[in-house]
């Protein structure tokens, strides 16, 4: 569960991390009420779960309450990356002497927390990733709740911080792997954490992504769904526990499966072959022909799709279950090619329901044929 930046501050907060506060709204009324309370100039952030929303004009400035509310408006009316704003989070403009990185991760082979850092940061990290790889640092974490000393201690030396500086970074990022540790968290990054004019260390703009599987043990984290701006497929698919994956703007293609390593291999199989999927959808384990058919119908909502690649291994989930699905589903999803891989329990059973379907389907025996498929009826390399 990807917070949006106010929330991420909500929680910095709770930890004494010293972050930028401001004022949430989702409508021009309630920008007019904000811009009685502000002091300006201030800064006008789109809240959606993605990045790069200040290249694509979704944080802006204000210099007065006319400002505020017009570009405020503006913003509002926007999407980004297929993501709605409904929420603009105004704060204070900020003096800044210097911006760096900081955020905790989870390496996943080894299960530890990972601590990725640089002396320089922004809206060009990645950037400056490509361009000067020495400038980050990335230090694995030992099992526990705390950093070690030494690790601290390096990244204030790569940053060339001293005296008071170099103890509220400690604090800093000491603070932010426990929350990292405490709210269970996939990510929590701080980009830019600022030094201000005056010297001291302020989170201008956070990120932090929850284990959704953790989520029981956060019920005031739960809560902040309700003001998501998600993928009205991702919400739609959420109803039926299935996970709905939006992936490029462009392309064609969906994949449909039950796992998340098969709908990896799909992707990556696809691309290679010079083609695009725009989404995907996890069934996760014995779907049922009534699944099936919401599955098939959610993806198809997608207008970019007109091709669907169901690519199933039957275990718990039976294909025979699968088959019947697509058949009932087929004639409502309107004109989509569907090429499909049947494996595993009552595998003869779901190959003769699928055979006996009217219409634009293919079915193949291998993963590796079924992306062949997609190529030979899309131009792709077969």
């Amino acid at each position: 569960m990807k917070l949006l930046e106010y929330q991420a501050h909500d929680i910095f907060r709770t930890y004494g991390i010293a972050s930028i506060d401001g004022f949430t709204a989702g409508s021009r009324e309630e920008l007019e009420t904000i811009g009685g309370r502000v002091r300006f100039p201030v800064v006008i952030k789109a809240q959606v779960q993605t990045g790069n929303r200040g290249k694509l004009g979704g944080i802006q400035f204000a210099e007065n309450a006319s400002e505020l509310i017009e570009k405020g408006v503006t913003i509002l009316g926007m999407s980004i990356k297929d993501l709605p704003v409904n929420k603009v989070f105004v704060t204070p403009k900020v003096e800044i002497d210097r911006e760096m990185y900081l955020s905790f991760t989870m390496d996943r082979k080894t299960k530890l927390g990972v601590m990725i850092f640089s002396p320089v940061g922004g809206v060009d990290i990645n950037q400056i990733v490509d361009d000067n790889p020495d400038a980050v640092v990335t230090l694995n974490i030992p099992a526990g709740n705390h950093i070690p000393k030494f690790m601290l201690q390096y990244a204030v030396d790569m940053a060339g911080l001293e005296g008071d500086l170099a103890e509220e970074f400690k604090e800093v990022a000491g603070k932010l792997f426990t929350a990292f540790v405490k709210h269970d968290c996939l990510l929590t990054e701080i980009n830019p954490l600022v030094v201000t004019g005056d010297g001291h260390l302020i989170a201008l703009d956070g990120k932090i992504e929850i284990d959704d599987n953790a989520l029981y043990r956060h019920s005031e984290i739960a809560e902040y769904r309700e003001e998501m701006t998600d993928n009205p497929l991702v919400v739609e698919a959420r109803k039926f526990d299935f996970l709905y994956i939006p992936i490029r703007d462009q392309g064609n293609i969906a994949v449909v499966s039950n796992g998340s390593g098969m709908i990896m291999s799909s992707i990556d199989l696809i691309a290679k072959k010079g083609m695009d999927v725009t989404c995907a959808l996890d069934l996760g384990g014995g779907a049922t022909a009534d699944r099936i058919q919401e599955a098939l119908r959610i993806v198809a909502s997608n207008p970019r799709v007109d091709t669907i690649f169901i690519n199933i291994f039957g275990g718990i989930t039976r294909c025979n279950e699968i088959a019947t699905g697509i058949k009932e589903a087929y004639h409502s999803l309107g004109a989509v090619r569907l090429v499909v891989r049947l494996e595993g329990t009552n595998k003869e059973q779901g190959l003769e329901i699928a055979q006996s379907i009217d219409g634009n389907i293919e079915m193949v025996d291998g993963l590796y044929e079924g992306v062949d498929a997609l190529a030979a009826g899309s131009g792709g390399v077969a």
